[in-house]
């Protein structure tokens, strides 16, 4: 049995396929394995609650495995040291999400593109071809990830408690969610993923975007995500589209295509879960 995975801060997707790439057992997910944010105990932890990857841990014989906080040696061997002592028979291999993005949203295997996530957080490479690039050394999602479902969540909050949003939208906000501030607080700085749980207010854009400010606050996190990251690589987007993967992203079609108007790089292709790629990516390697 080999496992696909593909994991972010907030969730993590499982697939078992076997030598052939048929599909073995229905799609397991559990919470995030980002190595970055949470302790090999909690790891462990994680892990072991699924019963159906505890019963199969003995015939997994190989597991790829792309996650979010895995693109450091230290964060990638501390989670596949964990992976090993789980399932005892299987050869590991981690790489960053940024490759799961890569693999699941180019047309060929040797397409060069620049490849954007816009999930719970927020990244940008490019892929020559072969070998992956990156200009911009993420330092996490209280300083980075623009237009990541954390960064709209952390802009809803301050718009709410500012009183910069439009009234209707302040009541549909305010009866949506517990927005006491203790209980914001709390969350942010005293239980464990304070990004997943900013990213959890991103829904609520897509739920009201016949809204004038709320198209607003998703174009100018979009304008803001190419100016910083995908600007990086102004001299490769003259000649090569640009990908993207996640739920923010997929959801953000239109407004990404008007910034990329305006700004002048092509829109290639969008993953919503990369997991399905993946899975189509690893059945062909496997033929």
């Amino acid at each position: 049995m080999i496992l696909i995975v593909d994991s972010g801060s907030t969730k993590c997707d499982w697939i078992a396929i076997d030598s052939d790439g048929n599909q073995l057992l229905e799609k397991m997910r559990t919470k995030g394995l980002n190595p970055e944010i949470l302790s090999e105990k909690k790891l462990r932890k994680v892990i072991k609650k699924n019963a159906l990857l505890k019963e199969n841990r003995n015939i997994v014989t190989h597991i790829y495995f792309y996650g979010a906080g895995c693109g450091t040696d230290r964060a990638a061997e501390l989670l596949a040291n964990v992976l090993k002592e789980f399932f005892i028979n299987a050869n590991v291999f981690v790489k960053e999400d940024t490759m799961a993005a890569v693999f699941a949203t180019l047309n060929h295997d040797k397409e060069a593109a620049v490849v954007c996530i816009l999930g719970t957080g927020s990244n940008c490479s490019y892929f020559d071809g072969e070998k992956l690039h990156q200009k911009v050394v993420s330092l996490g999602y209280s300083i980075m990830d623009d237009a990541s479902g954390n960064y709209f969540g952390r802009q809803l909050l301050r718009d709410y408690y500012f009183n910069q949003m439009p009234e209707d939208i302040k009541v549909a906000f305010s009866s949506k969610y517990n927005l006491d501030a203790d209980y914001i607080k709390y969350n942010i700085y005293k239980q464990p993923n304070p990004n997943a749980y900013l990213a959890n207010f991103a829904e609520f854009m897509y739920l009201n975007k016949d809204s004038k400010y709320i198209t607003g606050l998703i174009k100018k996190g979009i304008k803001l995500f190419a100016e910083n990251m995908i600007m990086q690589f102004k001299e490769e987007i003259k000649t090569v589209p640009v990908h993207f993967a996640g739920s923010i992203a997929f959801f953000s079609q239109n407004e990404i295509k008007e910034v990329a108007s305006q700004m002048g790089f092509t829109v290639g292709n969008f993953e919503r879960r990369p997991i399905e790629g993946l899975m189509t990516y690893h059945s062909k390697k496997l033929q």
